[in-house]
């Protein structure tokens, strides 16, 4: 990826219906899109970026709005860290917000162990959410096109998680005398 070049949209939706410029707004957000104002966003230029930045040039257009779609290079090696900065800001604010849903997750685990309560049931609902857990820290760091400081952190609290996880089946399995 160039670290250097970046893709730019600059685009204009009517304020009605304001789910439009909502969806538009998550649908940049979800590409990992950095707002440098309302309505001027952008990413890190790749083929990809391009492509999808294309489709919501034409998603734009197709609600009564306005598009353009640019290349910007920074004029200086500040201006190039300031929208660096940007990127990896966002990301670890997406990684925080994942550590402290991996806090829950190791919560709520062992308030089952605390009340003893080791059932299939609770195992597999706790399954369920560590997978949620770890397809989402997957999506983050597809985002994280700069390597943002928190990015070691959330991984090292997933392991964590997979570890309480492991050790509360462990003690389902005893409960049920499936490991003797």
């Amino acid at each position: 990826m160039n670290n250097e070049a970046w893709l730019i949209l600059s685009y204009k939706v009517p304020p009605e219906p304001t789910a439009r410029r909502v969806a538009l707004w998550r649908k940049l957000k979800g590409l990992g899109a950095v707002y440098l104002q309302n309505g001027v966003c952008l990413l890190p230029e790749t083929d990809d970026h391009l492509r999808r930045l294309k489709i919501v040039e034409n998603d734009v257009t197709a609600a009564g709005g306005e598009a353009v779609l640019l290349r910007g290079l920074p004029l200086e090696t500040g201006q190039s860290a300031k929208v660096t900065a940007r990127f990896k800001a966002d990301r670890d604010e997406a990684y925080a917000e994942f550590i402290d849903k991996c806090d829950d997750f190791e919560r709520e685990v062992a308030k089952e162990i605390a009340a003893s309560h080791y059932t299939y049931a609770e195992l597999e609902e706790n399954d369920v959410d560590l997978k949620k857990l770890q397809g989402w820290l997957e999506k983050i760091r597809k985002l994280d096109f700069y390597g943002a400081p928190r990015a070691a952190e959330a991984a090292d609290r997933l392991k964590q998680c997979e570890a309480v996880l492991d050790d509360y089946a462990r003690r389902v399995f005893d409960a049920h005398d499936e490991n003797k």
